[in-house]
């Protein structure tokens, strides 16, 4: 099977030995005459600015039709417009950019975008600290600590709400009309929703019949509630809603009533049990009868 989550892991473009012997250097400059690699001011802030600036001046090229300086660009209409300052929060700590500008402000770079005040890269960090538990005072607080970067609370809400409302999205996508094999289980994690508390969370990955792995979703089951059959079956008819309407076979554990749940949305589909979630007993040791011998009048009697 092709695991599809790292398809775009071979397109990567991966840096020259030159390069890596550049990078090298300039780390042994900055540490050699005190420079800090990270924070505001440190090395890795201006390896930054020069590589963004350079992008932004690259995509200014492309929307004006000729370059820096170029005869090609006189009495052109529109042209370049000097420049503005603007300061965005990186991995790195803050770095201030000097954005180009053209006179008729039809310009939209890709690489910072109109009123963008973060790189992708601390919408990650931010991301994975939540995920973590922190709260989103602890992650302002360490933002500050690490990077030298203020970052508002409100800033920290409107980053999650993003990937929440991206997350919806995510989950209500329409999915493959038939799927060869759904593997469906459930585990409890520590949900902080308030306070923390043990929750099910419920797991659907699919099987596509060209052999690509697919999660079809994640639910979060109530507080208490444990794993049951009944919201399997709301799992399953969410499934079948969002476009499934085969499924060749699903393998799951040996929950009570699951089968029944199963076929009341795929009558055809195949219930198979997962080996690691069959009873005990059919992997119990089979104690050994008594032999039997035979007897003097060639009866078999037991021992």
């Amino acid at each position: 099977m092709t695991d599809v989550t790292n398809m775009q892991d071979r397109d990567r473009v991966e840096l020259s030995a030159a390069d890596e012997q550049l990078l090298r250097e300039l780390t042994d400059r900055a540490r050699t005459g005190g420079l800090q690699l990270t924070g505001e001011g440190g090395l890795l802030g201006k390896l930054t600015k020069m590589v963004v600036e350079g992008a932004l001046e690259g995509e200014l090229d492309d929307h004006l039709g000729y370059s820096w300086n170029d005869p090609a660009g006189r009495n052109g209409g529109n042209s370049r417009n000097g420049h503005r300052a603007k300061t965005v929060l990186t991995e790195a700590g803050p770095v201030q950019l000097s954005v180009p500008r053209d006179r008729d402000s039809s310009f939209e770079p890709k690489i910072v975008a109109k009123r963008q005040r973060r790189l992708t890269g601390v919408e990650d960090l931010v991301i994975s600290l939540s995920a973590k538990g922190l709260t989103h005072g602890e992650i302002a607080a360490h933002l500050a600590e690490v990077y030298g970067a203020e970052v508002s609370k409100q800033t920290i809400t409107t980053i999650t709400d993003r990937v929440m409302d991206g997350m919806a999205d995510w989950q209500s996508r329409p999915l493959d009309r038939v799927y060869a094999v759904i593997f469906i289980d459930a585990i409890n994690v520590k949900i902080r929703e308030g306070q923390v508390a043990n929750r099910p969370v419920y797991l659907a990955l699919g099987v596509t019949v060209d052999g690509e792995r697919d999660v079809l979703g994640l639910w979060a089951g109530e507080h208490g509630d444990g794993e049951g059959a009944k919201y399997w079956l709301r799992v399953l008819s969410e499934i079948k809603n969002r476009g499934v309407r085969d499924v060749c076979m699903l393998v799951c554990d040996g929950l009570k009533g699951l089968p029944d749940a199963v076929s009341a949305v795929w009558e055809k589909t195949i219930v198979q049990t997962c080996i690691v979630h069959y009873p005990d007993t059919a992997v119990m040791p089979i104690h050994r009868q008594p032999p039997l011998v035979t007897g003097v009048t060639g009866l078999a009697v037991s021992a």
